[in-house]
């Protein structure tokens, strides 16, 4: 591995955890710079879940009062999307990289149109807060297969379903959306892990500068507008759809 791609990661790692940590769509950053450096895009896809677990656990815990007041139904909800991202995981391992490439571009431009209408689908304060009927749980499988499968875009989708579904305050389904993205990305990781489709050395550089990125976020959020950095997400999943299609 090169100084350049040595240096990539670490940046793509540390911006994607302060792009979570203000708008979300980090996914796009370690994906693509993993890509970029010549990682087969099913093991760039799996090993950027990996990196992207440890932000869904340190967002769960900042939710951890607002989780216990709803755990029977985040239990019950996270079942099924345990389920669900078991499914999805199993089938891109049973997908060949050129199959899962000539996927990629579509369901890139399919992401980024997603958290470019992110705005548009967070719900706000919704009432009353109801349980989630057979509908709603169906729609979080689909939502859960999709994310055990690729996952940008996962949380912005679970928060529409989550708030048409189910209603409630804001944060109180932002904490479930961060609960179920937690088992999403666990059994998702322990797929990829024990299919041998994780990149380690790349893992081992972005997760540190993960770490770091999620705690600068904090104060970028404090002084960078949305707008910025949701274009500059926008951008680079526009650049990945554009690089994957022509090649």
């Amino acid at each position: 591995m090169t100084l350049f791609s040595v240096v990539l990661l670490f940046a793509a790692g540390f911006l994607a955890s302060a792009v979570n940590a203000i708008a979300g769509g980090g996914t796009f950053l370690t994906f693509g710079a993993m890509t970029l450096i010549g990682v087969p895009p099913i093991v760039a896809n799996a090993t950027s879940s990996v990196t992207q677990f440890p932000g869904y656990v340190t967002s769960a815990l900042a939710y951890y009062s607002e989780i216990r007041k709803d755990l029977r139904e985040a239990l019950k909800i996270g079942a099924i999307s345990v389920v669900g991202g078991l499914a999805g995981a199993l089938t891109l391992l049973a997908l060949s990289n050129p199959t899962f490439r000539q996927i990629v571009p579509w369901l890139l431009i399919g992401a980024t149109a997603l958290f470019a209408a992110g705005p548009w689908l967070r719900p706000r304060s919704l009432s009353p807060d109801h349980p989630m009927g057979p509908i709603g749980l169906f729609a979080q499988f689909v939502t859960a297969i999709y994310g055990g499968f690729f996952g940008a875009g996962m949380g912005i989708m679970m928060l529409a379903v989550l708030g048409i579904a189910k209603g409630g305050d804001y944060h109180r389904l932002n904490a479930m959306k961060n609960f179920v993205s937690v088992l999403i990305a666990a059994v998702a990781m322990l797929v990829f892990v024990s299919g041998g489709v994780v990149a380690w050395l790349p893992a081992a550089i972005m997760i540190p500068a993960g770490a770091l990125g999620g705690y600068a976020g904090v104060w970028m959020a404090k002084r960078v507008p949305q707008w910025v950095v949701r274009a500059l997400v926008i951008a680079v999943g526009l650049l990945l759809s554009w690089y994957y299609f022509t090649k």
